[in-house]
């Protein structure tokens, strides 16, 4: 018997949200770390909003903005006023958030109001320590072994954009710069001030960019430090040292491997001040030859290394084929660094889902 094709709405339903998602929805244990992550971060949640406490409309709830930022990250949601129509009509992005389904949507202006008080309070970077604490807890990180790599972030910003400090070409036109010699001490992008000219090989375009630095541990690749810089040639090796000094401790083995850009005798010299092992690709074309010797590569734990370090590259990959950072859409590097940090937070939730179901917790 042919059924009706009708639509009758019932005025109460008793279908809950919780039940519209499968009981093996990976979001779902992300959401219950999420939710254990953002409960400690209580304090600074109300210390976030303690110049308003005497008086106006309660805000939204910065614990949801939070889930709705990761899920822009984890469903490659090109923009915030998407991620709202989204979230309006995505029972899973609302279970997810934490709306029910009666609950209206809040605009998407919000997110670029509250995106200061988030970098002033350091609330995503708290997010971040609180997935490498999870891993930490769960023995997933060695503590011992890391690799360092730097990656170029496109700046939202054109190279129209690009205009001598001085002002001496203001009668021209925007686009007319073909065959006129730029660089950093001489022109300035008017969109992104920040942002640098910087390429990362001879046969690329030098374009306005960033540069974004991961620090990741070599068992699983799981990322455990992270930092957003201004690019120039020695940013990726002045930052790596800057995230070893958090991991050296006296009386501690530790090792880096990095690639040939990191073979210079100031890098080499620096780690070996901290205590730390520098397993660098050999340049042997540099002039002047490698900083890195026998004494290093004879040992069986530097080749190992070497095999470990090309990890580091999923998550760049991820980063920017999954997460917003092959070319981000905020401006000024507080805001490039506050997107990164929440992208390789992302990264590390959806590799502990991935090594939970490997390796249950308390499994040995």
């Amino acid at each position: 018997m042919r059924g009706a094709d009708s639509y009758n709405e019932s005025l109460f339903t008793t279908v809950r949200l919780e039940e519209f998602v499968p009981a093996n929805h990976p979001l779902r244990p992300i959401r219950a770390w999420v939710n254990d992550a953002l409960a400690k971060l209580d304090e600074k949640f109300s210390a976030m909003y303690e110049a308003d406490i005497k008086g106006g409309r309660p805000s939204i709830a910065p614990e949801k903005l939070m889930r709705a930022m990761l899920l822009q990250v984890l469903f490659s949601v090109r923009s915030e006023r998407q991620l709202v129509e989204q979230i309006q009509y995505n029972l899973l992005f609302r279970w997810f958030v934490g709306l029910a389904i009666e609950d209206t949507v809040w605009n998407h202006s919000v997110f670029s109001k509250n995106r200061d008080r988030l970098i002033e309070h350091d609330i995503v970077t708290e997010l971040f320590n609180a997935t490498v604490a999870m891993a930490k807890e769960r023995g997933l990180l060695s503590g011992e072994h890391f690799s360092v790599d730097g990656t170029l972030i496109q700046a939202w910003a054109s190279q129209k954009s690009m205009r001598r400090k001085d002002g001496s070409d203001e009668g021209r036109p925007p686009e007319d710069w073909r065959g006129e010699p730029r660089s950093n001490d001489t022109h300035e992008s008017t969109s992104d001030p920040q942002s640098r000219l910087y390429r990362k090989s001879n046969a690329a375009p030098a374009l306005p960019s960033y540069l974004g630095h991961v620090l990741t541990d070599n068992r699983h690749g799981l990322v455990v430090n992270v930092e957003a810089s201004t690019s120039d040639g020695t940013a990726e090796r002045v930052v790596a040292a800057q995230m070893l000094e958090d991991v050296a401790k006296p009386g501690k083995t530790v090792t880096v491997g990095a690639d040939k850009a990191y073979d210079t005798k100031s890098f080499v010299k620096a780690c070996r001040e901290m205590g730390v092992t520098p397993h660098v690709a050999q340049n042997i074309n540099r002039k002047g030859g490698s900083a890195i010797d026998e004494r290093t590569t004879r040992h069986v734990g530097y080749e190992i290394s070497q095999r470990r370090r090309k990890c580091i590259e999923q998550c760049f990959g991820w980063g920017k084929m999954i997460g917003p950072i092959r070319q981000v859409m905020v401006q000024g590097l507080d805001k490039v660094d506050q997107l990164l940090t929440l992208t390789m937070a992302a990264y590390n939730l959806t590799r502990l889902r991935t090594l939970g179901q490997l390796r249950p917790q308390g499994a040995q």
